[in-house]
């Protein structure tokens, strides 16, 4: 049986919503991988939590202590030397000054860009797309609003920095579906890094030059193999459906319902509690889905999202 070690990693963030950036380290000359970057961090010794051996490595190879911190992804790798299991942490808050103690050197890289440093730890790759998402993913709801009103609502979200959409409305007729996913594209040609995809549709998702698909959790069990598309999500709503999601290869996941929806005022949903223990281990980014608010960000990424899916609470 393979011995996996378990490592705590950090991914400092710094900037605004407009010019984020994250931090990568050079590992010093003697160490397995010398001179690769990587996400600072190390492995968890025996009787340390996870986020205790996050701490003690941050302390110890950059001497700056944590006051915040978002768990994320997890993934396995398996290096000729070793396989590890990496839980990923987000930090937006700590204090004291970077310094490379245990490190030959550290740079602060733009979010969405060219990774200005090589080589990169190959299992870093995933975790520097998945960077890139956005923590609002918008689902259409001109099924609710009518299409005018919601093409007004996806043209005021895009100009005000909405980058991840979701065109919806599965249960419009065939004709004015394709008019409204048209016209979105059409809003979308105009905003910097808008990312639009279709629920579902994967023959009108090609039509209209969508950016990707977004799976039903029945489709996601109809397929063999990840979709063609730059950007594949899915919509999940337990553990078989994440790991499901996994096993395709896709971008990321949302998970729910979590709270009671006006869709759904009877359910009571998973819960956060329920909500983090799934995502514990997911390798994919997961959106905390159904009964979200803007407001609600920050507590869904401490239970381990990445951020909120909003059909109703985003402008």
């Amino acid at each position: 049986m393979t011995t996996i070690t378990e490592v705590a990693a950090a991914v400092l963030l710094r900037g605004n919503a407009t010019a984020p950036e994250f931090l990568l380290a050079q590992r010093p000359p003697g160490k397995v991988y010398a001179g690769y970057w990587e996400f600072p961090g190390g492995k968890v010794e025996p009787g340390e939590t996870l986020y205790q051996a996050l701490v003690r490595e941050l302390q110890e190879e950059l001497g700056i202590t944590v006051d915040d911190v978002w768990p994320w992804l997890c993934c396995e790798f398996t290096y000729p030397h070793a396989s590890v299991r990496l839980r990923f942490y987000r930090i937006h808050a700590w204090h004291g000054e970077i310094a490379p103690i245990e490190h030959s050197a550290f740079a602060w890289l733009k979010i969405g860009e060219p990774a200005g440093v090589a080589p990169i730890l190959p299992a870093n790759g995933p975790i520097l797309q998945a960077l890139e998402l956005p923590p609002v993913y918008a689902l259409s709801n001109a099924e609710e609003n009518g299409v005018e009103a919601e093409l007004q609502r996806i043209e005021r979200a895009l100009a005000g920095g909405l980058h991840l959409l979701q065109l919806r409305d599965k249960t419009l007729a065939p004709a004015p579906r394709l008019a409204f996913a048209r016209a979105v594209m059409a809003l979308a040609g105009g905003a910097a890094k808008a990312c639009v995809l279709i629920n579902d549709d994967q023959e009108l998702a090609r039509t209209v030059g969508a950016h990707g698909l977004h799976l039903s959790s029945q489709q996601l069990w109809q397929l063999d193999r990840r979709p063609d598309f730059a950007r594949v999500a899915a919509s999940c709503h337990g553990a078989a459906d994440l790991a499901r999601a996994a096993q395709l290869g896709l971008d990321f996941a949302v998970l729910g319902p979590l709270l009671p929806t006006p869709s759904h005022p009877g359910a009571t949903g998973i819960g956060w509690a329920e909500f983090s223990r799934l995502v514990d281990r997911s390798p994919l980014p997961v959106y905390a889905l159904g009964g979200m608010q803007p407001e609600m960000l920050e507590t869904a990424c401490h239970a381990g999202a990445h951020g909120v899916a909003l059909m109703r609470g985003w402008r």
